[in-house]
């Protein structure tokens, strides 16, 4: 090509971003190449240069320098509404975690390392990447790229109080203004944005009730009523936070039953703010919504949240208790002055779901069993399929969700299935597309992490797999990812023990050898709720463990653009005996799917590890298989003997004591009669 064809080639990318730059040069990678003349894009990314040149004209008159867009919605959802996708659809960017900011020359999304390659293959060339996920990475930015006191416009509802806080911390010693605007500038400029989903919440059945929402009503009221800084009412805005308080469900977000709702509870009064024209004359029944005293829920519409909120405020002598994780700095910034406001991290209603009732534990349990079957057809299927050469990442995920449809309650994946196979396995949050999904083959790895909703419960588990040949390094870094998991799940611990200190055990048997992963190590999970179910889990902002929370276990390993891997299991905290000590727990595994043996190097397992394995299949055959029986499913029961078969402790390197050596050789039947 000439010199005047380069020219005109790279002003053709400027002035129509990434669709010329498709066509500019012909490819077969999978990431963009911005560097190249003309630049490369793979199908997978998004052209953005009507949409950024609009936004920005919008910017103009409101004088601000640069406007943050989030990857979340007014709830601070972590998964959202397509409506609510404004990152995505401003960026080509599609990850559940990110931030873009715009200004008028340069476009920026920072994303942490789950997201790298994915950015990479979704985002144009007008975008920029940054490897951080920090808020201090990118108020740094700010206050290199704009002028001492411009403006920095926001959408008061997809900022978390918290995050806010932060945002402002940062930038205004420096001289930049935050300036919110309800009305969000990517609303007005997304001509075709998808409509509010038209189904109607609905109620849970009798059947999967402890608590009525009138009891739940009383519990919250009375944690109102105890705190000593008197608050008069509680602000729920987490949309999971309204639908456990009236034992509702919703359509409005994919993979979540949720709907869009805020809720206001004092004393006396309940106010339900929701879209009226879905609530049916049945659940106007259900919520005593004809009537007035201390347990009749008024409905208000949704939009009206605000006006209603600074309507309570003018009463005299009231404060409202808010969650600062999840309440929205749109309504938080009504809350004036201060003696009308009290903050704790997490509302009340978070931390009490977050600790199940019997019938929750106990429902949760039959769901796992159910979707342990479903995940064991597909990894039987597999073993029988991949060596044929037919199958692919997507085909597996269809199957999985297929294999989970038949199963009683089924009410859809939890989660975009991850099926991700060889170097696709390496991004930990990878979704297989047409255009992506890689043919699987018996010589790599395979990761497929999926979930189910069911009626009496959510589900989460991950398995990784080879059909063929695995390496000695691939065989170390599983054997070790296993430990990892296995570690936390024997541990023995004080009731009230926070998760981020253990999430080590996690991580040890990595450490070890040099070898980490860049992502949390488990998360609670809800009853037909949210696969993600915030305050639980090992980070540092997670609530310390009490009996009868649920949480996974995943901890991983990946090498980029070669395999990952991820073990992922659902637990919920029992009470656990010990010899002197009371009131301490432990964790019982409710995921029941085998590990592949083939990757597990028994000669670097402890022999508490591998008696904890042992077990753990003891249980798999006597809780799973009478469901394998009860729906006649003999190949996968057969399958799952096999499997489950007990690993013997000469395999392992270390001093084995008489008592572990019996445990493990004894046939089955008289092994479970013993303990």
């Amino acid at each position: 090509m000439s010199s005047s064809g380069w020219i005109l080639a790279l002003c053709l990318v400027v002035l129509e971003g990434g669709r010329y730059a498709v066509w500019a040069k012909e490819g077969s990678g999978s990431e963009r190449n911005c560097s190249a003349i003309p630049p490369y894009l793979p199908p997978t990314a998004v052209n953005t240069t009507l949409r950024l040149r609009d936004l920005r004209a919008s910017m103009i008159p409101l004088n601000i320098s640069a406007y943050i867009i989030p990857a979340t919605d007014a709830h601070l959802s972590e998964y959202i509404a397509p409506r609510d996708a404004r990152l995505a659809w401003m960026s080509g960017f599609s990850g559940s975690a990110g931030t873009a900011v715009i200004t008028q020359n340069k476009a920026v999304l920072w994303t942490d390392s789950r997201y790298w390659i994915q950015a990479e293959r979704q985002m144009d060339c007008n975008w920029e990447l940054q490897r951080d996920a920090s808020i201090r990475s990118i108020t740094n930015w700010l206050i290199l790229e704009i002028p001492e006191g411009d403006q920095v416009g926001f959408d008061p509802f997809l900022f978390s109080v918290d995050t806010f806080g932060v945002y402002n911390t940062n930038l205004a010693p420096a001289g930049r203004i935050l300036k919110s605007i309800p009305d969000n500038l990517v609303d007005k400029i997304w001509t075709d944005r998808p409509p509010l989903p038209p189904d109607n919440p609905t109620r849970l059945p009798d059947s999967v009730i402890e608590r009525t929402w009138p009891m739940k009503v009383d519990q919250i009221r009375a944690q109102i009523s105890d705190n000593p800084y008197k608050p008069t009412a509680v602000l729920l805005s987490a949309l999971d936070e309204t639908a456990w308080l009236f034992n509702l469900r919703g359509n409005d977000i994919p993979f979540n039953p949720f709907f869009y709702s805020y809720t206001l509870l004092s004393m006396d009064e309940i106010w339900l703010f929701v879209h009226i024209e879905r609530i049916t004359e049945e659940l106007k029944v259900y919520l005593n919504s004809s009537c007035y005293n201390s347990y009749c829920v008024q409905l208000l519409e949704y939009s009206s949240v605000r006006t209603y909120l600074k309507s309570y405020l003018q009463r005299l002598n009231v404060r409202v208790w808010v969650g600062t994780e999840y309440t929205n700095q749109a309504l938080y910034e009504l809350i004036t002055p201060e003696d009308k406001l009290l903050t704790s991290t997490y509302s009340p209603v978070l931390t009490t779901k977050a600790v199940k009732d019997a019938t929750e534990q106990r429902i949760l349990k039959e769901a796992h069993v159910r979707d342990a079957v479903a995940v064991m057809q597909l990894l039987m299927w597999l073993e029988k399929k991949v060596p044929e050469g037919t199958e692919n990442e997507l085909t597996a995920a269809h199957f999985v969700d297929q294999c989970r449809s038949k199963q009683k309650n089924s009410r859809g994946p939890s989660f975009e299935t991850i099926s991700a196979s060889g170097p696709n396995a390496a991004l930990a949050h990878y979704s297989p597309s047409n255009e992506t999904a890689r043919k699987l083959l018996v010589n790599e790895m395979y990761l497929v992490d999926s979930g189910g909703q069911y009626l009496d419960g959510t589900t989460d588990i991950t398995r990784t797999v080879h059909w063929g040949e695995p390496s000695d390094f691939q065989k170390e870094a599983y054997t070790r990812v296993l430990m990892g998991n296995i570690e936390i799940s024997r541990t023995i611990f004080p009731a009230g023990t926070r998760g981020v200190n253990m999430e080590m055990l996690g991580r040890r048997a990595l450490w070890e050898v040099g070898l980490n992963y860049g992502h949390g190590t488990g998360h609670g999970v809800g009853n037909y709720f949210g696969v993600h179910e915030w305050p639980v889990g090992f980070q540092s902002n997670n609530i310390p463990f009490q009996e009868g929370m649920f949480t996974s276990i995943e901890p991983g390993y990946y090498k980029e653009d070669e395999f990952g891997i991820r073990i992922e299991d659902i637990a919920v905290t029992v009470p656990a005996t010990t010899k002197y000590g009371h009131n301490y727990l432990t964790f019982e595994t409710v995921s029941l799917v085998p590990y592949d043996r083939k990757l597990i190097n028994t000669s670097l397992l402890s022999p508490e590890q591998l008696h904890w394995l042992n077990k753990y299949y003891e249980t798999i055959r006597s809780v799973v298989g009478p469901e394998l029986e009860r729906q006649a499913l003999k190949e996968e029961y057969d399958w799952m003997m096999k499997h489950t078969a007990p690993f013997l402790m000469a395999e392992a390197s270390a001093v084995i004591s008489s008592v572990t050596l019996l445990v493990t050789v004894l046939p089955s039947v008289l092994l479970h009669n013993l303990l």
